[in-house]
């Protein structure tokens, strides 16, 4: 599944000029496809104007495309109450949430048959574009070239918020200007965003993560990775907060839904927020990426994952309370496994070596082309020399620690509490801190098993001992050595016997008589606090590397804009709309091997019997299969589930819709292919596939499965 991944520096990289558009490839703004794409996009197959794909004055299928959690997945509008389509496993932790040993919704999935019996979602937003606006002149006229890094980066900043706040003067809206082309323009994002989210729908886990680990960045896929939420908005019309008074949100376009299905060569589109790309990367990122950032997040990661596998294989109550953490760390283990094998196979760093020997032969042949951006390729190459002397104890702290045990971070929740009560100041801020952290805390140990999270203590804090230079390690270490000779499970024990943040009832406890100095003394939090400090030491350095390497990729991509100006360029993602669009296609990974561009569920029933358990299917479709009883979403007598396409998509296109020529809704994107984990990377048509969810296999569990015809009588089936 391609969730979106949210890394600090995570490494991406490219093949050629794979960020020079050729047929069927780039993410591209809504906003420009009048101009770049829409001759293009007619020829395959496009029968809508670019009016009626992106419009601010008029309703438009953009309006239709939903950002949930700031970009975390994509979602889309499927009827004019407010209902609202997005994968399975974006939806994931609010199903596990909602779930108990009594009622598993993840095991036996969710219907609300009526509003009413709609969940609330803590934490859960989706946000419509408003509109986009070019603000670059209004931006780079204000920079000099004379100015300092830090300089440029302040007046950059100064001006945006001004252009943000005045955007959205006098409305309810909220507004984000984003960097493109490694800081070379600038755009203008403002959105409405609502926090009324309500789930309605989701198969069971055995058909909505059908596959699970084994199936996961494969094809061929039978996956149903759908849920189905309820956007809600004040009876007024507007954002609001959950409130039961709260009505459903009209939506200014929402997408009708073909029961035509497709077939071969069909155009498709894809609107989403692809999270990170970063297609102008140099090769010294190649070479960091395979030879530490990759390896490192997988060894990390297999620990973790062997121990949680472990522990939720021995009791059920564990199974629930860490099947969405699993499922997150697992989703991306596999992911950076198989893009390490891609980048060798495809040898990007010989390409990439040959990339800059070809840009720099370029800057050889004038002279104010070797002075604008003569030193760029030496600014990137001592970057990415200082980011390497700290890079093992940075990825370290992100993965093994602030991704590791819970505990550490979860004391870490506590720091503002702890010097507000120092201050003793603001009595009513306290006193609404207290109420948050004693509810946080009720929900927080209700997904925590203590010995699981010790057993990833132990593992983890050894691993960052034995993996990062002596001289980068936390203050804790000298401890452990010290007053524990070295030993971690020791240590451990005595933390978790003692700290207020082991159990809840130590924490709610100590809220109800808070003592800034019983926290300051407390193990856990004197732990979290050396990880932090010399985390914060150590952030200092990476970002200063990180300026100059920005400095150095602004230079090297102006240069690559000049030498390609009479190309068509798509900019990076960056949680920001694009419109991406191919067609569906077969998929041949070598001259032995040949997939079809669509699955059945025939196959799907072939694979559960094979009593491997991600393969596990339901009784009820068994009985639906047997009876052949698809109703009017089979064709021909056969079930189709999944169907692949060549469109260009990353993390954070998770749910997004796949729209066929006439504007109607055919698929949802779920996944990426396994030659195609390195599609951050490069873009090959040929191998490349967006693996996407039959949206008739979807209505046919809605309508068969589960009966919910409540939810099909909403929406706009078009034959």
């Amino acid at each position: 599944m391609i969730k979106k991944l949210v890394l600090f520096s995570v490494i991406y990289l490219t093949l050629g000029f794979s960020f020079l558009a050729k047929a069927d490839e780039g993410m591209w703004l809504p906003l420009l496809i009048n101009r770049l794409n829409y001759v293009d996009m007619q020829k395959m197959g496009l029968h809508l104007t670019a009016e009626e794909i992106y419009s601010v004055n008029n309703s438009s299928i953009k309006d239709a495309i939903v950002m949930l959690n700031n970009g975390a997945c994509s979602a889309e509008m499927i009827s004019g109450e407010g209902l609202m389509l997005t994968n399975h496993h974006c939806g994931y932790s609010y199903i596990q949430a909602h779930s108990t040993v009594e009622k598993d919704f993840l095991a036996n999935g969710f219907w609300a048959m009526n509003k009413n019996e709609e969940l609330k979602n803590d934490k859960l937003s989706a946000s419509f574009l408003i509109r986009m606006e070019d603000v670059t002149q209004k931006i780079l006229s204000q920079i000099t070239p004379e100015m300092s890094d830090a300089d440029r980066a302040a007046k950059v900043e100064e001006i945006a918020t001004k252009l943000e706040a005045e955007a959205i003067a006098g409305t309810a809206y909220n507004s984000k200007v984003s960097g493109f082309f490694e800081g070379n323009e600038y755009y203008l994002f403002v959105y409405e965003t609502y926090k009324d989210v309500r789930l309605v729908g989701a198969p069971p886990e055995a058909l909505g993560r059908f596959g699970a680990d084994a199936d996961n960045w494969m094809w061929p896929r039978h996956t149903a990775d759908f849920s189905i939420f309820r956007v809600y908005m004040s009876p007024s019309g507007g954002p609001a907060d959950y409130s039961k008074k709260n009505v459903p949100y009209i939506p200014k376009h929402f997408l009708p839904i073909s029961l035509k299905g497709v077939k071969k060569d069909d155009f498709t589109m894809v609107l989403g927020y692809p999270g990170t790309t970063d297609r102008f990367m140099t090769s010294f990122g190649v070479k960091l990426a395979l030879d530490q950032i990759n390896p490192t997040i997988v060894k990390i990661r297999e620990k973790k994952l062997s121990l949680m596998k472990e522990d939720m294989n021995s009791k059920e109550e564990i199974n629930i309370q860490y099947a969405s953490k699993y499922a997150v760390s697992a989703n991306y283990y596999k992911y950076y496994i198989g893009q390490s094998q891609i980048l060798q196979k495809l040898k990007v760093y010989d390409k990439k070596k040959e990339i800059e020997a070809e840009f720099t032969k370029w800057i050889e042949q004038d002279p104010n082309r070797k002075q604008k951006y003569g030193n760029a390729l030496d600014i990137i190459s001592k970057a990415y020399d200082e980011i390497g002397k700290y890079n093992m104890s940075f990825w370290y702290f992100k993965e093994a620690i602030t991704r590791g045990s819970e505990i550490i971070t979860y004391a870490n929740s506590f720091e503002e509490y702890c010097k507000e009560l120092k201050l003793s100041v603001d009595e009513d801020k306290l006193f609404k801190m207290n109420q948050n952290l004693s509810y946080t805390a009720k929900q927080y140990f209700k997904n925590f098993n203590l010995e699981t999270d010790k057993k990833q203590f132990i593992a983890l804090v050894s691993m960052f001992f034995q993996n990062v230079p002596k001289d980068q390690l936390p203050e804790i270490y000298t401890t452990i050595q010290k007053k524990y000779k070295g030993d971690v499970k020791l240590f451990a024990d005595e933390l978790y016997e003692k700290s207020i943040f082991a159990t809840k009832d130590k924490i709610l406890d100590f809220l109800l008589k808070p003592d800034y100095k019983k926290m300051e003394k407390d193990i856990a939090y004197t732990t979290m606090q050396s990880f932090y400090t010399k985390y914060k030491e150590i952030f200092d350095v990476y970002n200063a590397a990180k300026t100059h390497l920005e400095r150095g990729n602004r230079l090297f991509v102006a240069g690559i804009m000049e030498m390609k100006k009479d190309k068509k360029l798509y900019p990076n993602a960056n949680s920001s709309m694009r419109l991406t669009y191919g067609k569906v296609s077969d998929y041949n990974p070598s001259a032995d091997i040949k997939y079809s561009y669509y699955t059945t569920l025939d196959e799907l029933i072939t694979k559960g019997e094979t009593n491997n358990p991600d393969f596990t299917v339901p009784a009820k479709l068994k009985e639906l299969y047997k009876a052949k009883d698809f109703g009017r979403y089979g064709e021909n007598g056969v079930m189709k589930t999944c169907f692949i396409s060549n469109n260009d998509v990353t993390g954070g296109n998770s749910g997004a819709p796949v729209i066929n020529g006439d504007g109607e809704l055919v698929g949802i994107c779920f996944d990426i292919n396994w030659e195609a984990t390195s599609v951050p990377i490069a873009f090959d048509p040929e191998l490349q596939r967006s693996i996407n969810l039959d949206i008739r296999y979807m209505l046919f569990i809605i309508d068969k499965f589960a009966g919910a015809t409540n939810l099909l009588n909403e929406m706009t089936i078009k034959k």
